[in-house]
Order: structure tokens, then sequence, then C-alpha cells
């Protein structure tokens, strides 16, 4: 072994001891200045930092601190639940920072431009804070950084050009943030990237096509914004990409058929777009593909019979776009998919039996479509099968018994098709199956027992068929788990079982069959009641007033039934107070309405509904309905709770005064007393309901004038007062000019327009021949017997505010005043011809 000169190795002793000395003391300054800025936390107290002290070392004692060298070369103090900015950060006193970690925590405030000076960074991982303003142009600066991560905080403005210069960069993430303004073309310059993930901002423009430089890619996350243009053909050149996913943006125009050469993609996302053209055929040479979502777009034609080359495809999303032609029979060869979503399409012809094959799907969304024939039996073998949705087509036939092998099967969707044949017995015998819906169709036959056996059954809904029959007795046993219950407008007989538990029950709709006998009172054991419609029955009871003690019912329709007597309360505060539809016509309800009944209809009061729809109202498979009477037509009304509020109590037997307390209800949008016993006057109060839009109270014996209150609601578009005992003047209003003589036939007491009666307002001057034929020729457009009237008409075609001048002038020079009643009369006329009009128009809209 060599010797070292005794002056050499004190030599190197020497320089040693000094390079020890430079580095502690360059130490020293690194963790001074992070002091600085651990003291300006709110929460400098974190118990993770409590290591972070002047009398410790820094690069063996701190928490989330590596030094190199003795110098700081990595900060990671990630979910530290730190409260910060960055603006005291030492930027300048670490230079030989490489990995600077601070995600998940609570750092606010802008990222200083001061960043720039961190030369040596190689990863900046900034994510998941409160971050917020532009991310700085000085980034670019960080010639080294490989990795940059910004996700999910509140950065806005353009991402800076600058980001181009970052020629190693491999990971871009600054998704789920509010940036703005197009992606740079610069980018295209970041020839090392793979991750590229911009979605969930606002980014606008076109996607540039200087994107197909990246030619390491390996996934583009461009989705959730608000990106326009074609897709660039470019895109082909990434032949590395795994992922792509550009849905929910703007894009236009086709897929481009170089997609085909991507031939390592495994997952293909475009959907939420508005994409149209045909589904290009070179789509399957994407043999690697696992993932394939083009649903809600406006591609056309048929499903190219090449995807049935993507033997490793699991998810096939075609669903909302305009395909139209045969299922092709080669799906069936796609033996891993998991989920078949063609949804929503123009699909028309049979369904192959070959989708009998896929013995791995556990999705079979084929609904909305035209598609004809029967139900393949073959799907009997689709063991794992979860959802089979093929509602709203036109099946015909029997379902087939296969379909009771399903014993995955959770929800069963078939309604509005023309299925005939009855309900299969062996559907008891699939444990799994939670909602059942089979209504519009042409199923008969009687309910088998056997479907209480359904533990997990949540929604049956098979109304609108042709089922016969009495409710089996067990229904009630299975209010514990189900939560709807519809078999509306079928021809079931018998009584109602008369056993509810207490359970999840929300909805019960039997309305429209032949059902008799009373209404069972162990409903009032489901609390969770929200709508319960009997009606159009034979029931034959009174009115049953427990139901009140239903702390969420908002529907009761007991309509056209053989209900009697009066309305009794319990008489406790606590009744119907979230009810906002009653419906008890068509029944012989009689006496006195009682005023504490409408004093507890709390939902009734408020206008404000936003806490009102219903659990399941936007239940993916059912939408609650009722059916009610508005405006004199009987229409059936979905998403009911967010739309309407309603009493109905006509056609029964009613007698006594109109309550005033009904003024306090002015969340009302249709109320209907008409064809009972009402005497006296028309309470006044009713002047409160602002959005009545349908108020009738004829057939009665109503007294007395139309109170001018009335005449302020602006919302009322139908009013039926007809068949009373009404006089004086009609009053004037923007809507009471809409009606016309029909809402107030046979009242031989009243005056004043639309009817022929006048009210005497202008010194009893009656309206003569002539004047009645002026009006009659404005209103078919001929023209008038003097050049004057043309003259004058063409002024007030003009414009209301012209012809209402002219008509002062004549007022103002002394003119004779049958003119001017003939002007209002004329004003009339044109109002309620624009009513009509616009009545129509938005008839037509709905």
């Amino acid at each position: 072994m060599m010797m070292v000169p005794k002056k050499i190795f004190s030599l190197l002793q020497f320089f040693t001891l000094l390079s020890l000395f430079t580095v502690t003391f360059a130490s020293t300054g690194e963790t001074t200045s992070l002091l600085k800025w651990k003291a300006t936390f709110k929460n400098q107290n974190n118990s993770l930092l409590t290591s972070w002290r002047p009398s410790s070392n820094a690069c063996r004692d701190w928490y989330g601190v590596i030094c190199f060298n003795g110098r700081i070369n990595r900060l990671n103090i990630a979910s530290s639940s730190i409260i910060g900015t960055l603006y005291a950060f030492p930027f300048s006193s670490l230079p030989f920072l490489e990995y600077f970690e601070l995600s998940i925590n609570n750092f606010s405030g802008i990222i200083p431009p001061e960043i720039g000076n961190l030369t040596n960074l190689v990863y900046l991982d900034l994510s998941i804070n409160q971050i917020s303003g532009t991310i700085p142009p000085q980034i670019g600066s960080l010639s080294k950084l490989e990795t940059l991560h910004i996700f999910v905080n509140h950065l806005n403005g353009s991402i800076p050009k600058e980001i181009g210069y970052l020629r190693s960069l491999t990971e871009l993430v600054l998704s789920s943030n509010s940036l703005n303004g197009s992606i740079p073309t610069s980018l295209g310059n970041l020839s090392r990237l793979t991750y590229l993930h911009l979605y969930e901002n606002q980014l606008s423009g076109s996607i540039p096509e200087e994107i197909g430089n990246l030619v390491n890619l390996v996934q583009v996350f461009l989705d959730t914004n608000q990106l326009t243009g074609h897709i660039p053909a470019e895109i082909g050149k990434l032949v590395n990409l795994v992922e792509v996913y550009l849905d929910e943006n703007q894009l236009t125009g086709h897929i481009p058929a170089e997609i085909g050469k991507m031939k390592s993609l495994q997952e293909l996302s475009l959907s939420r777009n508005n994409l149209s053209d045909l589904i290009p055929k070179t789509i399957g040479d994407l043999t690697e593909l696992k993932l394939l979502y083009l649903y809600r777009n406006q591609l056309f034609g048929p499903i190219p019979n090449e995807l049935g080359n993507l033997k490793n495809l699991n998810d096939l999303q075609l669903s909302n776009n305009q395909l139209f032609g045969p299922i092709p029979s080669e799906l069936g060869n796609l033996k891993n998919l998991n989920h078949l979503l063609l949804s929503n399409n123009q699909l028309f012809g049979p369904i192959p039996s070959e989708l009998g094959n896929l013995k791995n799907l556990n999705y079979l969304l084929l609904s909305n479509n035209q598609l004809s024939g029967s139900i393949p039996s073959s799907f009997g073998n689709l063991r794992n099968l979860q959802v089979l949705s093929l509602n709203d087509n036109n099946l015909i036939e029997e379902i087939p018994s296969s379909i009771c092998n399903l014993t995955s099967l959770a929800t069963l969707y078939l309604s509005r098709n023309n299925l005939k044949g009855n309900i299969m017995k062996c559907l008891g015998n699939i444990s799994a199956l939670q909602n059942v819906m089979m209504s519009h169709n042409n199923l008969s036959g009687e309910l088998h027992p056997s479907i209480c056996n359904l533990t997990s059954l949540q929604i049956l809904d098979l109304g609108r068929n042709n089922l016969k029959g009495a409710i089996p007795q067990c229904f009630g046993n299975m209010s514990g788990h189900l939560e709807v219950l519809d078999m509306q407008h079928n021809n079931l007989s018998g009584t109602l079982p008369m056993t509810f538990r207490a359970g999840t029950l929300r909805s019960i709709n039997l309305h429209g069959n032949k059902l008799k006998g009373k209404i069972p009172k162990s409903l009032a054991n489901c609390k969770e009641m929200q709508v319960l419609d009997l009606g159009d029955n034979h029931l034959n009871d009174t009115f049953p007033m427990w139901l009140g003690t239903l702390p969420e019912l908002r529907v009761l329709s007991l309509r056209s039934n053989k209900l009697h007597g009066p309305l009794r309360t319990l008489g406790s505060e606590n009744m119907f107070l979230e009810l906002q539809i009653l419906d008890l016509s068509c029944n012989a309800f009689s006496e006195n309405l009682p005023t504490r009944l409408f004093r507890h209809l709390k939902a009734m009061r408020t206008t404000d509904q936003s806490m009102k729809a219903l659990s399941f109202e936007f239940h993916p498979y059912y939408l609650d309905s009722v059916d009610v009477v508005t405006k004199g037509l009987e229409l059936e009304v979905v998403r009911i709770l967010s739309l309407y509020n309603v009493i109905d109590l006509s056609n029964n037997k009613f007698e006594g005064q109109i309550p005033c307390v009904l003024g306090d209800l002015i969340a009302l949008r249709i109320l209907n007393l008409s064809h009972n016993r009402f005497q006296g006057h028309i309470p006044p109060t009713l002047g409160n309901l602002s959005l009545v839009e349908s108020l009738d109270l004829s057939f009665a014996q109503l007294s007395g004038e139309i109170p001018e209150q009335i005449a302020s609601l602006t919302a009322l578009e139908f009013l039926n007062l007809s068949h009373n005992n009404l006089e004086g003047c009609i009053p004037r209003g923007p809507q009471f000019a809409t009606f016309q003589n029909n809402s107030y036939k046979d009242n031989d007491g009243l005056r004043g327009f639309p009817l022929s009666k006048d009210c005497g307002n202008y010194d009893g001057v009656l309206e003569t021949n002539d004047t009645i034929a002026v009006l009659d020729d404005q209103e078919s457009n001929s023209g008038f017997p003097n050049d004057f009237w043309k003259a004058f008409l063409m002024g007030y075609g003009s414009g209301l505010c012209i012809g209402l001048s002219i008509v002062y002038c004549m007022f103002s020079t002394g003119k004779p005043r049958w003119l001017a009643r003939t002007i209002e009369k004329l004003e009339h006329k044109i109002i309620k011809l624009r009513r009509k009009k616009q009545r129509c128009q938005r008839n037509y809209r709905r």
C-alpha cells in the first residue's frame, strides 16, 4: 500500500474541513429561510412540522426534508394539513432543490413568478390545494422539469406558451381547474411527454395539429372542456397511445379514419360531443381496444360490422346517437364484453340471437330504438347479466321463460312494447331482482303470489296492461322493502291488501282499475309514503283522515270512486303538512269544507319547491306520474312535485261557502271546486293565488260580484265561472281580456266585456249595430266603411302608443264619446286575438 506523504495528507484534511465548513454554512441559510416560511403558516404548530427547529439538523431530523451533499435536495410535505401560501417561500435560497411536493394541503394564493429560480427542479407537485391566479410564464425556465402536477386547484387564465420550453417534461397534469383559452401549439415541442391531462377546465378552441408530434404519449385526457372544431387527423401518429378521452366537449365533424393506426389503444371516449358522420370501419383495426365510448353525439348510419373484430373490448357504448340499421350479429364475437349500450338510436330489425354468446355481459341496454320481433330465448345464457333494458321498442310475442335463468338480474325493463302473455311465475325465483318495469304492454292474466318472494324488489311497475284478478294479499307484506308499486290502468278487481307493514314504500299507483271495498287503515304504517293514487276505482268508504298522519305524503288522489260523507280531520296540527296534490273529485263528499284542513297544508303555502322533489323522481328507470284535470283537460303529469300544486274537489256535494283560507295557499296552480253546491260570494282572498293557472268555480250557486282582486292573477290561463248566480261588472285585467263568453255563461246578472251586456261605464251609451259591425270587420281583417277608420287602424297596428295618442287627441278636442267606447272595445279584441295566438303557440311547443 502506497504511503501518502504527510504534507499532502495535511492538505487533504484542510480542504475537506474547508469544504464541510462551506456546506454547513450554506445549509444554515437554507434552513433559516424555510423557518421564515413556516412562520407564515396559519397552523405553524402543525404536529408534522414540530421537527422544524433551529437547533436540530435539517438534513437528518426535519420532516419531509432530504439532503444531498449537505444541501436540501427534496422537500415533501404532502398531506400535512398546512394552511399557508407560497409568497414567503425561499425560491432563491434553495438552488439545489430537485423534488418539490406540496400536494393535498390547504395552500392558497398565487404561484409566485420567483418559482422560475428553481432551475434544478425535476418534480413539482402543487395539486389538490386552493391555489388561484394564473400559471406564471416563468415556469418555462424550469428546463430540467420532468413532472408538473397542479391539478384540483383554482387556477384561471390561459396555459402559458412558455410551457413548451420544458423539453424534458414527461407528465403535464393541469386538470380540474378553471383554465381557459386555447391549448397552446407550443405543447407540440414536448416530444418526451407521456401523460397529458387537461380535463375539467374551460379550455376552448381546437385541438392543435401539433399534438401529432407527441409520439410518446400514452394518455390524453382533454375531456370536460369547451373544445371545438374537428379531431385532427394527426392524432393517428400517436401509435403509443393507450387511453384517449375527448368526451364532453363541442367537437364536430367526423371521427378521423387515421384513428385506426393507434394499434396500442385500449380506451377511446368521444362521448357527449357533436360528432357526426359514420363510425369509421378502421376502428375495427384497434384490436387492443377495451373501452369504446361514442355515446351522445350525432353519429348516423349503421354500426360497422368491423366492431366484431375488437375481441378484447370490455365496454361498448354508442347510445344517444342517430345510428340506424340492424344490430350487427358480429357483436356476438365480443366474448369479453361487459357493457353493451346501444339505446336511444334508430336501430331496427330483430335483436340478433348471437348476443346470447356474450356470457360476460353485465349491462345490455337496447332501449328507445325501433327493434322488432321477439326477445331471443338465447338471452337465457347471459348468467352474469345485471341490467336488461329493452323498453320503448316494437317487440312482440311473449317474454321467453329463459329470462328466469338470469339469476344475477337486478333490473328488467321491458316497458312500452307490444309484449303479450302472462307475467311469468318463475320471476319470483330471481332473488336479485330490484326493479321490474313492464308497463305499457299487452300483458294479461293474473298476478301470481310468487312475486312476493322477491325480497330485494324496490320498483314493481306493471301499469297500463290488461292484468286481471285480485292483488295478492301478500303484496302488503312487500311494503317493508318495496318503494314503488305501480299497477295503474289494468283490470284488477277485488279489494286492496289489508295489511301494510312499516317500511320503505313511497308510491302506490292503482289508478284506473276495478278495486272495491275500503281503504286499508294499515297504510298509515307506511311513514315514507309520498304518492298515493287510488283514483278511478270502485272504493266505497269515507274520507281516510288518518292518511293525514303520513309525514311525507305529497300526492293524494282518490278521484272517481264511491267515497262519501264529510271531510273530517283529526284535529291535529300535523295533518297533510307536505301535501301538494289533493284530488277528491267525482265522489259523493258532502257538507261544508273544513277550514282546519286547509290551514294545515304547509307545502301549499310556500312557492319554494326546491326541496319537494321525490327522492326517486330522478330514478333512471321510473318517473312518478298522476292524472290531473287542468284547464278543462285530463292529463297525465310526470315530475309532478316539481311542477304542480293542485286542489280538485269538483263533482261532489259540498255545501256552504268557499273558505277564505284557500287564498293562503299561494303555491296553488290548479284550483277546481266546480259542480258542487257552494253558495255565497267568491272570496276576494283568491286574488292572492298569484301562480294559479286554472281556476274553475263553475256549476255552483255562487252569487255577488266577481272580486276585483281576481283580475290581478297574471298567470291565469283558464277561468270558468259559468252556471252560477254572479252579477255586476266583470273586472278588467290583463288576463281577463283573454277569456271568452263561455267563461261566464249562464250568469244572467253579469255585464261587461266580453259579454254583450254593457257595464254602463260610459254614461249609459249602448253599443250600436254600427259599432259591432266595425269590430267584426276588424277581426276578419276586412276594410272599414270610411277612410278615417282605415287610417286609424294603420296607426294602431304600427304601435299601441300611437293609437293611444290619437285617442288622447280625440278626447282633448271633445270628439263624441261613442268613438272612445268603440276604440276600447277594439283594443280588447286585439288583445284577445294576441292572447289566443300565444296560447296556441305555447300548447304547440308543449
